[in-house]
């Protein structure tokens, strides 16, 4: 094929992944159009489900390479080690150079570790697969003892409800500045507080870690806490290299984009996922599964019409709800606002697990379809459901 256009996408995460089977299938078609998806493992992430994969859990494996078949992408296996935002290159740890004519940056967010001392050297993480069974045989091996899960957010809380569940002879202590389920309505809330009781967690709020040792963490006021392992889950941080690479970014480092999702200081490098700073009316977008995926179709969508010669159109992105696990037989649903406020409404129990089980596994029948995708629509899961979008030429 002699190829006109190169589209380099960076990261295979959900967002990636989005982006990549769902331009492949529109622009992948046409001649004269190579897409690339560089990616530091061939395994996928299935990051919704790694506190799963953090108490031995075996989950289905999943090879990116697989996802992409029959898409007409091929795949780069390597860490991205520099983007020359003026040369349009991408370096690759093994010294390929990969030229692109159209960028899609989507490495996405991991756990903040360097936020507080001691947490990159002595803590676990759910960064990846691999980290989350580093912490699996930590877990394994203990025959008693103390796990300290820092951070309260939703990561935090499912990851406390797994390993307390799991292993019910370990003490499981959950330490955040605030309530878990802060976020969703008072039965919500109430309803996390009493799973987490009943499953053993020791909720400790307002509070703050300031180090963390091999054997424990230190907490403002100078309390120290023993722990046979720590979990750390609290803030995110991206990767530095678009801010290297002079685009511009938010002081989060995520790369500031325009309405249709392009870089402001550099309009052929499209932003998705946790990398990116999307501004919506509510605010900026805060990282997920449910706002990456929609952004990385909506990517693909806007490449799309670029190449046909047509303007790419603004993204726009409402939020749905907020599913967390509580253990594998119990869970809570939030349903909120555009806005991720949180309605009246939430699910619980054994409807909620139902609820959740098809969240998570929704991305695969997702990719399936794109795969298949006619050129009118594009699909992503909405509340357990899919939802056709069409774009209107």
């Amino acid at each position: 094929m002699d190829v006109q256009h190169r589209v380099v996408i960076l990261g295979a995460g959900y967002a990636g992944m989005a982006a990549a089977v769902q331009l492949a299938a529109r622009a992948g078609r046409r001649d004269g159009v190579q897409v690339t998806v560089v990616n530091a493992q061939e395994r996928f992430t299935e990051r919704m489900r790694l506190h799963m994969t953090a108490t031995g859990r075996q989950l289905a494996e999943l090879s990116v390479p697989e996802l992409l078949e029959g898409t007409g992408a091929r795949f780069v296996r390597g860490w991205v080690t520099a983007v020359d935002a003026d040369a349009r290159t991408v370096l690759v740890d093994d010294g390929r150079v990969l030229p692109y004519d159209t960028l899609v940056y989507g490495l996405g967010g991991v756990a903040d570790t360097s936020a507080v001392p001691g947490a990159e050297d002595h803590a676990y993480t759910l960064n990846s697969a691999q980290d989350a069974e580093l912490l699996a045989d930590r877990l394994g091996r203990l025959r008693g003892g103390t796990v300290v899960v820092g951070g309260s957010g939703l990561t935090g809380v499912e990851s406390a409800a797994e390993i307390a569940e799991r292993y019910p002879e370990l003490d499981v202590v959950l330490l955040g500045r605030t309530e878990p389920g802060a976020s969703m309505n008072a039965r919500a809330r109430a309803y996390v507080r009493a799973a987490l009781d009943r499953l053993g967690v020791k909720v400790r709020t307002g509070v703050e870690v300031v180090k963390v040792r091999p054997g424990g963490v230190e907490l403002a006021g100078g309390e120290s806490i023993a722990a046979d392992a720590v979990l750390w889950t609290s803030g995110t941080r991206v990767s530095p290299l678009a801010a290297v690479a002079g685009l511009t970014v938010d002081p989060r480092g995520r790369v500031v984009t325009d309405a249709a999702l392009r870089s402001v200081s550099h309009p052929e490098v499209y932003a998705i996922g946790d990398a990116a700073a999307i501004r919506q009316g509510y605010g900026v977008m805060h990282g997920t599964c449910q706002g990456g995926m929609p952004t990385g179709v909506h990517a693909a969508l806007s490449i799309d019409r670029v190449l046909r010669g047509k303007r790419p159109k603004p993204f726009r992105f409402g939020y749905y709800h907020t599913p967390v696990s509580l253990g594998r037989g119990d869970a809570v649903v939030q349903f909120t606002r555009p806005d991720d406020g949180p309605r009246r409404f939430c699910l619980t129990g054994r409807a909620a697990v139902r609820y959740k089980e098809t969240v998570t596994a929704s991305p695969w029948p997702t990719y399936g379809r794109m795969k298949k995708l006619p050129a009118s629509g594009a699909f992503w899961p909405r509340g357990g459901r899919f939802t056709r979008v069409r774009d209107a030429g």
